[in-house]
């Protein structure tokens, strides 16, 4: 039986980008419920996508980071949830069941520990990509995103966890080079400061775009936002834009929450997994 990847939750999967290795550090998953993450949605939309939807009618969305190795070095793009099982409550319009906390050993079966990270690069400050940051040494933030972290607390990220973090924040601006091949581009909408990483190595690139997309689904519906996204209508401007970039010859991305499809570009309008 083939599998479907769209409602699996990602395991370890691996990208060679010139003299970069790209790897996906499953932490976990989450259930989004997809008339409530997705609000101009319809139920005929869904009917028309069986493929996005597991048993229990939701979207799996998984959880983790994108390890970027060059040689002995390597940095992590975001770093999952975290250590948290949330059961499904249905009067929770967003989300379902949580499950996460493999990060540490899905690090450590990459031959990787903590201390061999020399940064973690956060996209932006929600808490299903700040999870096991007390094991890290630098964070990377970008200047935005961290002067306004009000409203990261405010979707649910703990002050106190901001305020463990801000001795190990590094603030970067729009275009620095953080890593050999990898570049920042701040695109506002999700947050204030959202982050997409620019990664490009032997004449190719690839764009780990965060929370600009959630599901695969809004490669065909880019003016899909989710309910969390901070301005809407500027986030479905900068969809649009990473929708066609991504469509573009020697262009990929990558997911985070792409269930088991994290790296791919689009084809046609579709998703098209390379990995």
């Amino acid at each position: 039986m083939t599998t479907n990847r769209l409602i699996t939750p990602s395991g370890p999967r691996t990208l060679t980008l010139g003299d970069l290795r790209l790897t996906y550090v499953p932490d976990g998953d989450v259930r989004l419920k997809p008339r409530g993450w997705f609000p101009a949605s319809t139920d005929a939309d869904w009917a028309a996508r069986p493929e996005y939807l597991a048993d229990d009618g939701n979207l799996v969305a998984s959880l983790g980071g994108l390890l970027v190795e060059h040689g002995d070095r390597a940095l992590l793009i975001d770093t999952g949830f975290g250590p948290v099982t949330i059961p499904d409550d249905p009067a929770n319009a967003l989300t379902g069941a949580v499950r996460s906390g493999a990060l540490p050993d899905s690090l450590a079966a990459l031959g990787r520990a903590p201390a061999d990270v020399e940064a973690v690069a956060i996209t932006h400050l929600h808490p299903d990509h700040l999870g096991w940051q007390d094991r890290f040494a630098t964070v990377l933030v970008a200047a935005p995103e961290w002067a306004d972290r009000e409203h990261a607390i405010e979707h649910g990220t703990p002050a106190e966890t901001l305020d463990a973090l801000a001795p190990r924040v590094r603030t970067f601006t729009d275009g620095e080079e953080i890593f050999p091949g990898v570049r920042t581009r701040i695109t506002a909408g999700h947050t204030p400061g959202h982050t997409v990483y620019e990664i490009t190595s032997g004449g190719r690139r690839l764009l780990a775009f965060g929370d600009a997309l959630h599901s695969p689904a809004q490669a065909t519906r880019p003016d899909w936002s989710a309910a969390v996204d901070h301005d809407p209508e500027l986030a479905a401007k900068e969809r649009a834009l990473l929708v066609a970039e991504l469509s573009e010859p020697g262009t990929l991305g990558f997911g985070v929450h792409f269930a088991d499809v994290p790296f791919g570009r689009v084809r046609d309008g579709h998703w098209e997994p390379v990995a």
